[in-house]
């Protein structure tokens, strides 16, 4: 009989303390798909050495907002990494979209094409983003594999975890939300 569908998109995935790949150890990732092909997702708190206006430069586009410039890149995940993903939240009605945007159902909007960093430049693409390189995948069942194998737990997404935490907080508030100590985590799995 098969399992009962998950559908976890709109939520963090946390990585448990016995999750030792290195993409994924202490990693939270937010889910932009999750369906029976698989899932698509975004680590939220792995800044790299690029900031956003040295990203920029890289495709051309002269960056000049100064708090947004200093902006680190983020680790989206071991998949695409020379590609860039914008998390961000979605348009105001009224306002224009993207080229290639996935609007996450109940959540935030993922746009990949190059006008949204025009946008940005130019002070009018959206206020609060997350870009990343590289982005996490998993196929089909692949995610409910691990889960069963408590290599990670969920948790509806918030935005100001990726938004207004600082990086370096983003796991533990994430766990906070399931009311969880991350001291308390064990790297041993409860099975009776």
């Amino acid at each position: 009989m098969p399992a009962t569908a998950i559908n976890l998109t709109n939520q963090f995935l946390i990585a448990m303390p016995g999750l030792s790949s290195d993409a994924f150890s202490g990693a939270v990732v937010y889910l932009c798909e999750h369906n029976a092909n698989g899932a698509l997702g975004l680590v939220i708190n792995k800044p790299i050495d690029i900031t956003l206006k040295n990203l920029f430069e890289k495709v051309d586009i002269e960056l000049d907002q100064g708090e947004l410039a200093a902006a680190p890149v983020f680790f989206g995940g071991p998949v695409q990494t020379e590609r860039g993903f914008v998390l961000h939240e979605p348009p105001a009605e009224g306002e224009p979209g993207y080229n290639s945007t996935l609007a996450v159902p109940g959540g935030l909007a993922m746009t990949t094409s190059k006008d949204v960093l025009e946008a940005m430049a130019q002070g009018q693409g959206p206020r609060r983003v997350l870009v990343t390189l590289g982005y996490s995948g998993w196929g089909a069942g692949q995610l409910e594999d691990e889960l069963g194998r408590n290599s990670w737990i969920t948790v509806e997404a918030e935005p100001s975890v990726i938004f207004d935490t600082p990086v370096e907080k983003r796991y533990d508030r994430a766990l906070g939300l399931l009311g969880i100590d991350p001291r308390m985590l064990s790297q041993e799995a409860g099975h009776a």
